[in-house]
């Protein structure tokens, strides 16, 4: 159920870590850009930071660039552009080549917590994170906080951290770590014995093309996932020992295969007199909510369902942008019981994503377009009914104690 949403691209640039390789004066042209952009397109730039604070910032960054490397130059953007202060307008690191430490990360309670590596440190898998080249998780917490992009709230914030902190160039540019492509890591085991293993970071195209990874395999013995599947993210199959159905909903198709998708399910609801409906929208990074928005109409045709009790909606900190925002219709459009933990993007707030790239280093800067109220109150994150976390020694063991929640409520209706 854990699963991360950082893309790496490549090669408008290479990520100099010692060097300039692009020209100050160019570096200076992009950076006019870059604000003369975000004010023409984004649609209220200074709603958290000053326009003051904004053009000292930038006259800041522009002073010195002869003594700063490429990777100084866009940790200053992306830490500017992080005070803008809304999860879709970032200084992207798409359009670079970097590296990752084959390791991925994921904090349950206070604990840093393998939960992906390579088949080489498979050994690690579950490991206590607890420091990097010397320094602690609360340090690299500290730091990478302040770059990291795509935040919104203290979910998201949790999330991006995560993913930040593997990327070795910005671990070096934050001087965190000793060298560019390799560090040591310290971890304790369940019995809170130490171990230090040097990772050597990996090429983002091997990365995500080439390299095998382990992880946790969580079960629901009750969901046996259908084998004619069109897409991954999006499939629905009855929960066993029960009259439920479940609706794997991780991703947005176009709107004519969610009108087919949607269509399907309201034939086997009204084949199969179903009575409840579970939408699992964790690990959603988003995409099109009016897309959202046509399960929802098939859905409310379906008669046979327990509209007062018998809809439920799982979130989590992935629960980005749309998958935020249909959580907040479902609750609305469905009656539905929001279970598990708060979304990774607010209800309301700035949303819906246009980008641009800078014309001399083709870095790639993102913004928001609209502003979206699908909450009165406002709240940071989509606030859970059943407010439940991510319990370790469950997801450890393969069990997905929100998922198992869910089903031991429907099965006491």
């Amino acid at each position: 159920m854990i699963r991360f949403l950082i893309t790496t691209f490549f090669l408008l640039i290479t990520l100099n870590t010692y060097s300039q390789s692009i020209d100050s004066s160019l570096w200076i042209e992009d950076i006019n850009y870059y604000k003369v952009n975000l004010e023409k397109h984004h649609i209220d730039l200074y709603n958290k930071i000053s326009k003051v604070e904004f053009e000292q910032e930038l006259k800041k960054i522009k002073s010195n660039l002869n003594k700063k490397t490429d990777i100084d130059i866009i940790i200053d953007l992306m830490r500017l552009t992080q005070k803008i202060g809304d999860g879709h307008t970032a200084f992207s690191l798409r359009g670079i080549e970097t590296h990752l430490f084959p390791i991925e990360v994921y904090k349950v309670g206070k604990q840093w917590r393998i939960v992906k590596t390579t088949d080489k440190h498979k050994n690690l898998l579950g490991k206590e994170l607890i420091a990097i080249d010397g320094k602690t998780m609360k340090q690299i917490e500290d730091e990478v906080s302040k770059v990291a992009q795509y935040i919104e709230n203290k979910q998201s914030k949790t999330i991006r951290i995560a993913q930040y902190a593997m990327i070795s160039e910005l671990l070096f540019g934050l001087h965190l770590t000793k060298n560019k492509l390799d560090a040591t890591f310290t971890f304790l085991d369940q019995n809170k014995k130490k171990t230090e293993v040097t990772l050597k970071a990996i090429n983002s195209k091997d990365y995500y093309e080439s390299i095998e990874f382990k992880n946790f395999k969580i079960v629901i013995p009750e969901i046996e996932k259908p084998i004619d599947l069109k897409h991954n993210y999006l499939w629905f199959s009855p929960i066993k020992t029960t009259e439920a159905i479940y609706i794997k909903f991780e991703s947005y198709p176009s709107f004519e295969e969610m009108e087919k998708f949607g269509a399907s399910v309201l034939n086997y609801i009204n084949k199969n007199n179903s009575k409840q409906i579970v939408i699992d929208l964790r690990n959603n990074g988003g995409g099109d909510f009016f897309v959202g928005t046509f399960l929802a109409y098939y859905l409310n045709l379906a008669d046979s369902i327990d509209w007062k009790s018998g809809v439920y909606v799982l979130t989590d900190k992935v629960t980005f942008s749309a998958g935020t925002s249909n959580a907040s219709q479902f609750r609305q459009m469905l009656n539905a019981k929001i279970v598990g933990e708060p979304t990774g993007s607010n209800p309301t707030g700035y949303q819906d994503m246009g980008q641009f790239k800078l014309p001399n280093s083709g870095m790639t800067v993102t913004y928001s377009k609209r502003l979206f109220r699908f909450q009165e109150k406002v709240t940071q994150g989509v606030q859970p009914d059943v407010l439940i976390e991510y319990d370790w020694q469950s997801y450890s063991k393969g069990i997905d104690n929100m998922m198992e929640w869910v089903i031991n409520d429907i099965r006491k209706k």
